[in-house]
């Protein structure tokens, strides 16, 4: 009888302290406010789907140190990772609907909502990262801006990054023609998957988490991604061979919902914003590095770097989008080609 009552007490007392949890774990998805020091502080969470190993981790820490450091802690910014709040598609729906304070998905899932932004997704669409950058800091910016206010009410505050994708391969890619016949994971992308037809290889795709099996038991032959995730993915030890392939180049928009922003006190949005800008550019030269140390880890480890003739494959892709009739919003190409025409490459 004792037990049986000691039972029932632990159970309550179970049931009170979870319910506490979920309404502590509530509160701070809302915008939520705290006292800081006497002080009243606005707490935000940022979901991300990487780990804290991730670039994506130390830019997002990065932005959630810079907000804090230009608002005096008034406001402070909570990274959430593994997609623990869900994966890209899911939280960017639940920012849509202010249920999450700050979202972050990458350029190809926001084309759910945004189409012309699929002109992204094109292959060798940049030569280099400053062009990259200078369209998100320029006039692609300010197109993706507009769009997210209108399409899905957010406000973006940020670019995250992967970068450059290059190509992991058991046997050694050097040339188009070591293309050929190739198995190769991508993702779900018209863009990128025709611009590896055009090489000759056999594009598939297929889930994220599946691609260490899918090569290990020789599902496929090569994958490809930022240099950076050959080593913290291991990929290392099923594929010996790096090629330096450049083929596209990944954003990760950072967005805040409009029911958090307009919690943000107008004196200290500017200080929001900067803080935001000087921790997203912060993550452009983390990721060089991390890429630089990847390179040098995964050299250890035996792996290959190759590089290949870039324009060839650039030419052979411009030649399958000119034939699969690819055409962009005259906007969104306008202002590709507006950056590209002020950020010329070195020769042109």
């Amino acid at each position: 009888m004792k037990k049986g009552k000691m039972s029932g007490r632990v159970k309550r007392a179970t049931a009170v302290l979870l319910t506490c949890t979920l309404m502590a774990v509530s509160a701070v998805g809302c915008g939520s406010k705290e006292s800081a020091e006497g002080d009243e502080q606005l707490v935000f969470r940022m979901a991300i789907v990487d780990g804290e190993s991730s670039p994506i981790y130390t830019g997002a820490k990065a932005m959630a140190d810079k907000v804090y450091e230009k608002t005096n802690g008034q406001i402070k910014i909570v990274v959430v990772t593994g997609g623990a709040l869900g994966d890209e598609r899911g939280s960017t729906e639940l920012c849509a609907q202010g249920d999450l304070d700050i979202a972050t998905a990458a350029n190809s899932v926001l084309t759910n909502w945004i189409p012309e932004m699929d002109i992204l997704d094109q292959a060798y669409l940049w030569e280099n990262e400053e062009q990259a950058h200078a369209a998100v800091d320029g006039p692609v910016g300010d197109l993706i801006e507009k769009a997210a206010k209108e399409k899905l009410n957010v406000h973006v505050i940020g670019y995250l990054e992967s970068g450059f994708r290059d190509t992991f391969s058991k046997d050694p890619i050097k040339n188009i023609e070591d293309f050929k016949g190739i198995k190769i994971r991508t993702m779900q992308n018209q863009y990128h998957m025709a611009a590896f037809q055009s090489f000759g290889a056999m594009p598939t795709a297929m889930a994220y988490n599946e691609v260490f099996t899918a090569l290990q038991q020789g599902t496929i032959d090569a994958c490809e991604n930022a240099v950076s995730n050959c080593l913290s993915n291991g990929y290392y030890e099923v594929t010996k061979n790096v090629t330096y392939s450049h083929h596209a180049f990944t954003y990760v928009p950072v967005m805040i919902s409009d029911k958090a922003w307009k919690k943000i006190p107008k004196d200290l949005q500017d200080e929001f914003m900067e803080g935001c800008r000087e921790g997203y550019v912060a993550e452009r030269q983390y990721l060089k590095e991390e890429n630089d140390k990847a390179v040098t880890e995964l050299k250890k480890k035996g792996v290959k770097f190759w590089n290949i003739d870039m324009d060839q494959l650039r030419k052979a892709y411009k030649q399958e989008a000119k034939e699969k009739n690819f055409t962009f919003d005259p906007k969104w190409q306008a202002a590709v080609d507006q950056t590209i025409k002020e950020h010329p490459t070195k020769g042109e």
